[in-house]
C-alpha cells in the first residue's frame, strides 16, 4: 500500500500516525527477518559439521583424468 506523501493540510496527528506506521512495518520485517534465522539455526543443528561452501568436483573430470593416466 503506497503511503500518500504529506500535504501541508496534514495535521500533526496524522504525520505523527503515519510515522508509527512505518516504524511498525519495519519492526515486524524485522521480527519476520529474526524469526525466519532462528529457525533457519534450529533445523541446521547441531552445527558440529560446517556447511560445504565448496561443491565437488563433477565425477566426469575425474573419470577423465583416470583415462588420461592409463
Amino acid at each position: 500500500m503506497p503511503t500518500p506523501t504529506p500535504t501541508q493540510n496534514e495535521s500533526q496527528s496524522e504525520r505523527q500516525r503515519r510515522a508509527q506506521e512505518r516504524r511498525e512495518a519495519l519492526e515486524a520485517e524485522k521480527r519476520k527477518l529474526e524469526e525466519a534465522l532462528e529457525e533457519g539455526l534450529e533445523e541446521s543443528f547441531p552445527a558440529s559439521d560446517p556447511v560445504n561452501v565448496i561443491q565437488p568436483a563433477p565425477r566426469v573430470r575425474r573419470e577423465r583424468k583416470r583415462r588420461l593416466r592409463a
